[in-house]
């Protein structure tokens, strides 16, 4: 595995108007001989949360490396926050998305198997992201079908903008603008052609309610879209991967003990959806 890190704004040639961040983070095994050699692998794009003010590490390599060693080709997304405001987040994460599947050759990845999975504001990033690909805000950097993830991951989410919801993360992307934070309610921007979508949350969160992600699980039902959802009884919020890789030894919370599995139950739906090997 060799790390390398990209400036999308440097990449794509397109000017950064503020834009503090946009820089992703390429965590990709190289095929050879044993190791996927002849083959395409899937990809995912991690986008941590951080309540658009900042982006948490602990939702961003270790996540990457969870899926590095399931067979993906990994990427995480530090994208723009607070003072940049909407669309700029969403721009780096269609950036993203274009650049790994222009790249699909350079990384043998299968560019019909790119998954986005993000935690709490991330989550809502990546809610936008497989709902407004075909926006035009997004318009001048790639079609919409290459932006559009093919699978959503959405850990404990900020999903709606009415209360109860978190409002600082709506505050950081919206700022004042009322109107455009009913606009960016994800229950609002659910469609049926959006990606097949796995969403987990807690009953415990208290700092993202986690009866958001039950209102975008009934729009989602509503428009016979793909989900699947597991809502587990314990558990705070900001869990990532619930373990000592991102938690101090012996400092890891309370938690329902079915919460670890998470990863694999999510990778076992990308599979559902397509996901895997695919000769060359």
């Amino acid at each position: 595995m060799n790390p390398e890190i990209i400036d999308l704004y440097e990449h794509f040639h397109l000017p950064r108007n503020g834009a503090a961040a946009g820089h992703l983070s390429c965590l990709c095994w190289q095929p050879r001989e044993g190791i996927g050699a002849g083959r395409t692998a899937p990809a995912v794009l991690v986008l941590p949360g951080g309540g658009y003010s900042f982006t948490s590490g602990r939702e961003a390599e270790p996540v990457a490396m969870v899926f590095a060693a399931k067979g993906y080709q990994a990427f995480v997304l530090r994208y723009s926050c607070a003072p940049s405001t909407f669309p700029t987040a969403l721009r780096e994460a269609a950036m993203a998305m274009a650049y790994i599947r222009q790249n699909a050759a350079r990384y043998a990845l299968d560019p019909d198997m790119v998954a986005a999975v993000g935690f709490s504001a991330g989550g809502h990033l990546c809610g936008t992201l497989g709902t407004l690909f075909d926006c035009p805000e997004v318009a001048d950097i790639a079609p919409g079908d290459v932006i559009r993830p093919n699978a959503l991951g959405l850990c404990y989410p900020v999903t709606v903008s009415q209360a109860p919801t978190h409002e600082g993360s709506f505050q950081m992307l919206c700022g004042e603008d009322r109107q455009l934070r009913q606009r960016l309610s994800l229950n609002r921007l659910v469609r049926r052609d959006m990606p097949p979508v796995f969403l987990w949350h807690t009953l415990d969160d208290e700092t993202v309610p986690v009866r958001g992600t039950l209102l975008l699980a009934q729009a989602l039902e509503e428009q016979k879209a793909v989900f699947a959802l597991r809502i587990y009884p314990h558990g705070s919020h900001g869990l990532s991967l619930a373990n000592e890789l991102v938690y101090p030894a012996g400092q890891v919370p309370s938690i329902s003990r079915e919460i670890p599995q998470w990863p694999e139950d999510m990778a076992h739906f990308f599979a559902d959806c397509g996901f895997g090997f695919r000769e060359r």
